[in-house]
């Protein structure tokens, strides 16, 4: 399985919540992701996150679309390593960002349990 965020959602990521404005990382984590990730956490398949493509990415943006998996839809860290496969040439710094902040939001999870 695979997504490709330039072409399924938008070549011009927004602000975190939806509330702010548009292609959120908020929608694009509920409407987009959360489904793809649950089919494929299902499927016990991968589940290819191409993220090249875009004008470029905020972190609240990031942040809220991956820590917010585990953070908002109650996902392990676990879970999510088992499913995503990260792919970019154009920024290959965003697959260490993105790491960060699942784990961070894994911390964050553990902590309040």
């Amino acid at each position: 399985m695979k997504i490709k965020i330039a072409s399924e959602f938008t070549t011009a990521p927004g602000p975190r919540k939806i509330s702010e404005g548009k292609f959120s990382g908020e929608q694009f984590r509920k409407e987009f992701l959360l489904p793809k990730v649950r089919e494929a956490s299902g499927k016990k398949c991968q589940l290819t996150v191409d993220l090249d493509g875009t004008s470029g990415y905020g972190t609240s943006f990031l942040e809220e679309s991956f820590g917010g998996l585990i953070r908002e839809d109650n996902l392990t860290l676990a879970t999510l390593d088992s499913v995503f496969r990260f792919v970019s040439q154009e920024e290959p710094d965003l697959l260490l960002e993105i790491r960060e902040y699942l784990e961070d939001a894994e911390k964050e999870r553990i902590g309040k349990a």
